[in-house]
């Protein structure tokens, strides 16, 4: 990796949870972005320029919810100087250098129509899956075994941005394995985010490195 990157995790209490009003993607957004500083100027926000930070909901019970977080920099120890807690670590050097790994995701799953040129999801699974597999190796840097391709949950969520403005959000939960084919291409994925929507927790590629046992003999 050319950048130090930092995987953090932000456990929310449930009283942490009600005092932020975390009801939607949209409020979990501000608070995770709430947690670094905006080094982006107008116009890197007007060209999409990334913002440095992913984020997945992991989910949670009765008594709070836990994200994940990937950043090109530090967060914050806590929201707002009094929510949450935060463990945050660097990734060591070598993480992206391996082959093969196990994998979980959201991802929001889209094709733009021909003829109206809007972007409409994609809701079947054996779509999602096609989809998913295309792309991984086209755009993205890896190729994965569609026999082994688990979705385990396919949601579209629908909540207001910050200009009030409404947005639908589809939402598909993936596990399974990838090999790397383009280790460039799949660096920039992991560190960028892939496909749409990584703004209200999409793209967040979670990998753990299979290591083969060979290796070690």
């Amino acid at each position: 990796m050319s950048q130090t990157l930092f995987a953090s995790v932000l456990r929310l209490n449930r009283q942490d949870c009600h005092a932020l009003r975390i009801t939607d993607p949209y409020s979990l957004h501000r608070v995770v972005y709430s947690l670094f500083p905006d080094i982006r100027s107008e116009l890197d926000k007007q060209t999409s320029e990334t913002s440095g930070i992913q984020f997945a909901d992991l989910g949670g019970d009765f008594h709070g919810r836990d994200v994940l977080l990937l950043s090109n920099r530090e967060p914050m120890e806590k929201v707002d100087g009094q929510y949450g807690e935060i463990r945050t670590q660097p990734l060591p050097n070598h993480f992206l250098s391996h082959h093969r790994y196990r994998f979980k995701l959201i991802v929001n799953p889209t094709r733009r129509n021909n003829s109206t040129k809007k972007l409409v999801p994609i809701r079947q699974r054996d779509e999602i899956a096609a989809w998913f597999v295309e792309r991984a190796q086209a755009n993205w840097g890896f190729i994965v075994e569609q026999t082994q391709l688990q979705i385990d949950r396919v949601e579209v969520l629908r909540f207001q941005d910050k200009s009030q403005r409404n947005v639908t959000l589809a939402q598909a939960h993936l596990q399974g394995t990838l090999q790397v084919v383009s280790p460039d291409l799949f660096a920039a994925s992991f560190t960028r985010g892939i496909g749409r929507g990584r703004a209200f927790g999409c793209g967040l590629l979670q990998i753990v490195p299979l290591i083969d046992p060979s290796c070690n003999a």
